[in-house]
């Protein structure tokens, strides 16, 4: 067993840089970035759904979408990365 996070607290108020992961499983609803797309710390990036409750996924810093792993549709498990923004060089 392993502490885990509330849930209910938003994945958006983490400050670390990182992989953007998923915060329960679920299926991609809509993929709101881009990969490249310049994005503020807080920017919706996507949501997830699970049992017709959904998630709004935050970018943690402000940067650069420099990867998005997944596509609307698609089943994700907890804690998978689901995109990558990379801060831009002197903002961390």
């Amino acid at each position: 067993m392993r502490e885990r996070p509330n849930l209910l607290a938003s994945h958006a108020e983490a400050t670390e840089a990182g992989p953007v992961t998923s915060p329960m499983p679920g299926t991609v609803l809509v993929v709101k970035a881009e990969l490249g797309q310049a994005v503020a710390a807080g920017a919706p990036l996507l949501v997830v759904e699970a049992m017709k409750m959904e998630h709004t996924v935050a970018a943690p810093v402000d940067g650069v979408v420099t990867e998005l792993n997944v596509r609307a549709g698609q089943q994700v498990a907890l804690d998978e990365p689901l995109a990558l923004v990379t801060p831009e060089e002197g903002t961390i």
